[in-house]
């Protein structure tokens, strides 16, 4: 019997748990419900260690095989997002703003059908590390539980993470190597100026016309900055200035996102982001303050793994069933912190047609939870059977 048969023998328990989690949404490094149940499902299955409060709220099950020196990580999210659920489901968030609009209920449940197939079966030497991290999206998750010595506490030679992938078909897996998904930082440029009566703009000196002026000339780091050969993107996605439709404000707040596939391009972006700011504050009279924080590292996946967790892959669906060229996308993922520590890999699995992620009508498809948890198993029962 494969990992997938196996797995989908209790496919109905893994459904309610999912459904469950979809219903009582938790934000990043809130999840005490969710790590209770995360925890106690795995004390219930057999995990022989089960480690709480790990950076926050995190979690982490410990596995051991046949007696082996090797260790692996199979890494889950677990934190939803702040906005509204438009789906109308009958498991849908029982709590104001706050919906799974991302998947990490559907990836926590994959990784604790894989944890109860591992503690049955055993097949593998050495220990599997149950990773269940807080606080994904922009929050600080993976670098919490580095921080709260994650690698020196559970030592892994490899670590492997998945993303579910709305338009990929169920049942299908994509991945590349190398540069996979894009570093990200977010950025707060205040424009300071001198308020004055709307109808007097001479004694003002306007924050937000500078602010205006500001976000046009943003548009121009990547294609007058940015070599053509790197991929880049800066997005100016919130305004704030002003209270009042005949006031002038003293201040205006430009925010946004950067993304890019390198850390020297993000120092790039950076660098030409204060010049800008600076110099077209200075223009207008005004002065203007750049706050550019990294948030994701850009995720990349190492050859070799990227390779083990795709014939993983293929072992449980068919060579024809896996993309192993899939193109970098401009989406972050703070996995990449902990790929900057021990090599790895990171996988798109199947989630068939429907919403986006981040989407208010977004829902997690539970036919690909099978297909999420036997990859989990699978790759480890791969990666400890090898000398």
């Amino acid at each position: 019997m494969t990992a997938l048969d196996h797995i989908r023998r209790y496919h109905d328990e893994l459904t309610a748990i999912r459904q469950d989690l979809h219903a009582h949404p938790e934000l990043g490094m809130e999840e005490h419900r969710t790590a209770a149940l995360v925890a106690r499902k795995l004390e219930e299955w057999g995990v022989d260690e089960v480690h709480r409060g790990i950076g926050g709220t995190g979690v982490v099950g410990v596995l051991r095989g046949r007696p082996g020196n090797r260790a692996i990580g199979l890494r889950a999210d677990m934190d939803a997002l702040p906005m509204s659920e438009l789906t109308g489901l009958p498991y849908a968030s029982t709590v104001p703003g706050r919906m799974h609009a991302c998947g990490h209920d559907g990836h926590t449940t994959m990784l604790l059908g894989a944890a109860r197939y591992l503690a049955e079966t055993r097949n593998f030497e050495g220990t599997v590390h149950l990773i269940f991290q807080p606080g994904e999206e922009g929050c600080g998750g993976a670098l919490a539980m580095l921080e709260d010595g994650l690698l020196e506490r559970f030592p892994c030679d490899a670590l492997y993470g998945m993303h579910n992938a709305t338009g990929l078909d169920v049942g299908r897996y994509a991945i590349g190597a190398g540069p996979f998904m894009a570093g990200g930082a977010f950025f707060d440029i205040t424009v300071h100026g001198k308020g004055s009566h709307g109808a007097r703009p001479e004694m003002s000196i306007d924050p937000v016309l500078t602010a205006c002026h500001i976000g046009a000339a943003l548009q121009s780091i990547v294609s007058r900055n940015i070599s053509p050969r790197e991929t880049a993107v800066v997005s100016v996605t919130k305004v704030t200035g002003g209270d009042a439709y005949n006031v002038i404000p003293q201040t205006a707040v430009l925010s946004g996102t950067a993304r890019f596939f390198s850390k020297e391009v993000a120092g790039q972006i950076e660098e030409a982001m204060r010049r800008m700011a600076e110099g077209v504050a200075a223009g207008f009279g005004a002065t203007a303050e750049v706050d550019f924080r990294l948030i994701f590292a850009p995720l990349v996946n190492q050859a070799e793994r990227s390779t083990e967790i795709a014939d993983a892959a293929a072992d449980l669906v068919g060579e024809q069933a896996v993309r192993r060229d899939r193109a970098p996308v401009m989406g972050s993922e703070d996995f990449s912190f902990m790929l900057e520590k021990v090599p790895g890999a990171y996988i798109h699995v199947g989630n068939g047609p429907g919403a986006a992620a981040h989407n208010p009508h977004y829902n997690f498809n539970d036919e690909a939870t099978p297909y999420g948890a036997a990859l989990y198993a699978r790759v480890a029962e791969r990666v400890l059977a090898q000398p």
